[in-house]
């Protein structure tokens, strides 16, 4: 029988997901392992014959040869040595004889005396120095013993045959000799100088070479796009030239296959989720159409991870200041190719959110946010602001928001706050739900009824008519069952939300990331369940009476707790005096320089504060308002007063008596004190509205005309009353309309052609000047 062989053949569906580049790895590793064996055995052969060279170097001389060449030695030694020895004379007999007798012993005169063998030893049988000899091992020339593999024997009628095979032995003197030629070959090459090539030269053969390679990228792309089901060799192909060597044009070949990719992808990408087939699907028998199918979408699927993988370990290479050893691109020009690997997973991650991986591209987009490099940290944020605004559903926001949260408390809150901002853009309020659920519902078009009078009989239209019901009730459920997924998904994401804003008010109270927390609670603090209420706004009075906040903090504090008071919080009872007081009190640290802009959120402040409670506001409060806003609208910009403006005409048109402040005469006891930080005890109706006389002679004709419709009283119809454009709109919409941040005057300024003087003849004398 064969011996079976155990080892797998690999499948070609693992060998499409190897690459080339690890093809050719594993061949060089087992080339490399090969020469190492021959290397060691060739080192092994070297000591073996060295070690039998230098026993053969140490074998013992006979007697006599000893004896023949102390005969030959000089005759200044001899003298030497009878100088030495002692006479004769002077010696015993008994020694005498002792030492004639050791002398006719040979093992006396020829024992090795350095060595540590004691003299006394017993000796063995006796040796004669040929023996000894002869002992000693050889270098014959012979030739290396055959080694022999023995195979399965073969039996036949006269019995079992055994079978072998010589096995190939190396010749180590043949490859030495060849290695030594490989050697002085490449010295030789090595040797030979390149050929030099001026600058001008340099440039036009790089201009040369990235042409082909742009040619190449348009040639495979442009066959990808036209036949995608039929050119996955050609996607790994394109694929492939991520990893361009050669350093001339490397950087640009990547950048463009990296956008090329990017662009491919995003055409031939199907509209729905690839999902891997189940053992039971693979061993189905199908259609040759519904087998090229699912081909065509395994190696999709295969060729958008391995690209995206890429991408990844581009950016990580960047981060981490790493180089491989074979890479022929400088670590300057690594920032480069991040910053276009970074372009390509945000173009993805808002082109593609319904495709596979897209959450493994929010994994490595959202870290990104926080990243030191302005560039990088600014194209994550504008791609999550651009994902929140167009999901309709709800899903790629839920899962960015659990990203954000979890690295928020990783990092130990010490992220940059424009990553907590990015909530502000997410798509959840009650009133966009209608909206959202219709564009979700699927539409269908349904015959008229002259089109079935035409088209239909009487008993194919009443059939069509019971079946254009049954069709408008499925059409109808599944639009409500659409709507309830996405309620439940927008809470699941405003509870991530509002736990990640609670730990951070209640844990880093001190850190940067506090006004997006206070602004992205006004924003959502409607959707807050009322059991948080209370301790909330024990919270926010807290933040407000530290002083640790700025103006612009304490403004987003008032502005959370009233919208938590406008909405479900009417049922409790809960005075807010203390935020009219601070928000009185903060309103003169505004004025027409960098806080003219934060005009918005004192706007939005007064109108949920006064015109949403103002059952709940008494006079005095809103006289003392209205007295300070006036004051206010003569220090900012002209946007800013007409927004202030429009909120005093909703003051006077809502709250009675407060023409009382355009009368002179003053209503009860006490003097107006403007300093006093408390609204109730400032005595504003002794005071006068004289701030918009000032504001009628303004330079802007819009605050002009607002100045000029106080003073009448803020009629509604009549001569005094406003335009219809300026009266509709609110002050929030005329602060945005009239806004200075491009530096236009709005209205535009008529150009005036000034008149020309013509001077007949000037004359100076002493300073005057005389015209004649």
């Amino acid at each position: 029988m064969e011996r079976k062989n155990t080892k797998r053949v690999p499948s070609f569906r693992k060998l499409l997901r190897t690459s080339q580049i690890k093809l050719d790895n594993k061949l060089k590793n087992k080339q490399y392992k090969q020469k190492s064996a021959a290397k060691k055995y060739r080192k092994e052969q070297k000591k073996l014959r060295e070690a039998v060279r230098d026993a053969i170097s140490r074998k013992p001389f006979p007697l006599e040869e000893c004896k023949k060449k102390q005969v030959g030695k000089s005759g200044k030694w001899e003298e030497k040595e009878e100088e030495v020895a002692l006479p004769l004379d002077m010696m015993d007999e008994d020694d005498l004889q002792l030492m004639e007798d050791l002398a006719q012993k040979a093992s006396f005169l020829t024992r090795d005396l350095s060595s540590n063998e004691p003299v006394h030893i017993k000796k063995r049988k006796h040796e004669s120095v040929i023996e000894k000899y002869e002992k000693v091992p050889r270098r014959l020339q012979t030739e290396p013993e055959k080694e022999l593999i023995h195979l399965l024997p073969i039996k036949d009628k006269s019995g079992i045959i055994p079978q072998a095979v010589e096995k190939p032995v190396l010749n180590v003197a043949h490859d030495e000799e060849e290695d030594a030629e490989e050697m002085e070959e490449a010295e030789d090459t090595n040797e030979e100088p390149l050929p030099i090539l001026t600058p001008e030269e340099m440039a036009a053969q790089r201009r040369q070479k990235l042409q082909e390679r742009k040619m190449h990228i348009a040639a495979l792309a442009s066959a990808i796009l036209s036949e995608p089901d039929n050119n996955m060799k050609k996607l790994k192909e394109l694929r492939a030239m991520l990893m361009e060597q050669d350093p001339n044009v490397a950087v640009i070949v990547r950048k463009l296959v990296m956008v090329s990719l990017m662009e491919i992808f995003k055409d031939i990408v199907p509209s729905y989720k690839i999902r891997p087939l189940t053992e039971a699907e693979k061993a189905t028998k199908v259609k040759k159409e519904t087998q090229k199918l699912r081909e065509f979408e395994e190696g999709l699927v295969s060729q958008y991870k391995f690209y995206l993988e890429n991408l990844e370990q581009t950016i990580k290479d960047w981060k981490q200041r790493k180089l491989k050893k074979s890479n022929v691109i400088s670590l300057k020009a690594y920032k480069g190719l991040a910053e276009v690997a970074v372009k390509c997973l945000c173009e993805l991650l808002v082109a593609l959110p319904h495709f596979n991986f897209h959450n493994n591209i929010i994994v490595l987009i959202v870290p990104l946010m926080n990243d030191p490099s302005k560039m990088i940290s600014e194209l994550c944020v504008e791609a999550v602001k651009k994902l929140f605004k167009q999901d309709k559903l709800g899903y790629a926001s839920l899962g960015v928001v659990k990203v954000i949260s979890g690295l928020v408390r990783g990092r130990n809150y010490d992220v940059r706050p424009e990553v907590l901002k990015v909530f502000l853009h997410l798509r959840i309020k009650e009133v966009e739900l209608q909206k959202d659920s219709e564009d979700i519902a699927p539409k269908k078009k349904f015959m008229t009824y002259k089109e079935k009078r035409k088209n239909l009989s009487r008993m194919q239209r009443k059939w069509r008519k019971a079946e254009e019901k049954l069709e408008r009730e499925l059409l109808e459920a599944e639009a409500s069952e659409s709507k309830e997924k996405k309620l439940k998904l927008h809470t699941e994401t405003l509870n991530i939300v509002f736990v990640t804003y609670f730990r951070i008010l209640k844990k880093a109270q001190k850190s940067p990331l506090l006004p997006a927390v206070l602004e992205g609670l006004a924003k959502f603090a409607h959707l807050i369940n009322v059991e948080f209420f209370d301790d909330l706004l024990i919270v926010l009075h807290s933040l407000i009476a530290s002083g640790d906040l700025s103006y612009r903090e304490s403004l987003h504090c008032i502005l959370s707790a009233f919208h938590i008071l406008s909405g479900q919080g009417d049922v409790l009872n809960i005075d807010p005096m203390k935020f009219y007081t601070h928000l009185y009190k903060t309103l003169f640290s505004l004025h027409a320089g960098g806080t003219n802009e934060d005009i918005g959120i004192v706007l939005q402040c007064l109108d949920v504060m006064f015109a949403k409670r103002r059952k709940q506001v008494s006079q005095q409060r809103a006289l003392a308002f209205l007295k300070r806003l006036s004051i206010l609208a003569l220090h900012v910009l002209p946007n800013s007063s007409i927004g202030i403006l429009a909120t005093n005409r909703i003051f006077m048109q809502t709250f009675p008596r407060m023409d009382l402040l355009l009368d002179n005469e003053s209503q009860g006891s006490g003097v107006y004190l403007p300093e006093l930080e408390e609204p109730e005890h400032c005595n504003a109706q002794n005071t006068a509205l004289w701030e918009l006389h000032l504001l009628q002679r303004h330079y802007h004709p819009t605050v002009q005309k607002f100045a000029s419709h106080l003073i009448a009283g803020a009629p509604t119809e009549g001569s005094g009353a406003l335009p219809l454009d300026l009266s509709q709109r609110s002050a929030a919409e005329l602060f945005e309309t009239y806004c200075m941040k491009e530096m236009t005057f709005n209205p535009p300024v008529a150009s005036v052609t000034p008149r020309r003087k013509v001077m007949s003849h000037v004359t100076v004398n002493f300073g005057k000047c005389v015209c004649t």
